[in-house]
């Protein structure tokens, strides 16, 4: 937990710059019959019933420091696929970064054995060389900032009938543009000294002798 708090505190340093990491599974819904559009004194009426079209996976990485986010639209959440977020990671937004801190959660897919599973070990390696895994301690998710994010996300992009991929991208697209323009950040304020208070019973307790 204090390594993850640590991380936070830190000045903004652009050669190892913080990132928050972090995945979300959406539903595509279509409406079963056209929806009637507002009019004066009457707001846009939908209908209760709605098609399933299958679901998508959001993955986000969010930098606390400079309020900069990307979320990218993928079909699956597999090993391969986070593989492939931590290249693009590397190789395409942070390229100038010396080490990029991750901050993500336990699931099992997020450790190093997921890119050797999906490129040859030379290309790992190279990936892994510029990445630092910092992982939230059990249970203890709601550290990582990029949850703060999805809730943005939920709240001001997902809260309506979304019912395909294009119009999900599209849609996340414009909120991700608007999000950056703005520099939008978190005002985090739980730091170690609040962690040691307030948690204090998941720390060891200190030998009476």
């Amino acid at each position: 937990m204090e390594d993850v708090l640590d991380l936070y505190a830190e000045a903004h340093d652009p050669q190892r710059p913080t990132v928050c990491f972090d995945e979300m599974p959406v539903q595509l819904v279509a409406e079963a019959r056209a929806p009637q559009a507002a009019e004066p004194g009457r707001p846009a009426r939908h209908d209760y019933e709605y098609r399933r079209n299958g679901t998508a996976n959001l993955f986000i990485h969010f930098e606390p420091h400079t309020g900069r986010r990307h979320v990218a639209v993928t079909a699956r959440r597999t090993a391969r696929d986070f593989a492939a977020q931590m290249q693009a990671l590397v190789d395409e937004h942070y390229p100038e970064a010396a080490v990029i801190r991750v901050v993500l959660d336990n699931l099992n897919t997020h450790t190093p054995a997921a890119l050797y599973a999906a490129f040859p070990p030379a290309e790992a390696r190279r990936i892994l060389r510029r990445l630092e895994f910092h992982h939230t301690p059990k249970h203890g998710s709601w550290l990582n900032q990029a949850e703060v994010e999805w809730a943005v996300l939920s709240g001001q992009c997902l809260d309506r009938r979304i019912p395909d991929v294009a119009t999900l991208e599209r849609e996340i697209g414009a909120w991700e543009a608007e999000r950056n323009a703005r520099q939008a950040t978190v005002a985090w304020r739980f730091t170690v000294g609040d962690a040691r208070t307030k948690l204090r019973r998941l720390y060891p307790a200190e030998s009476a002798g």
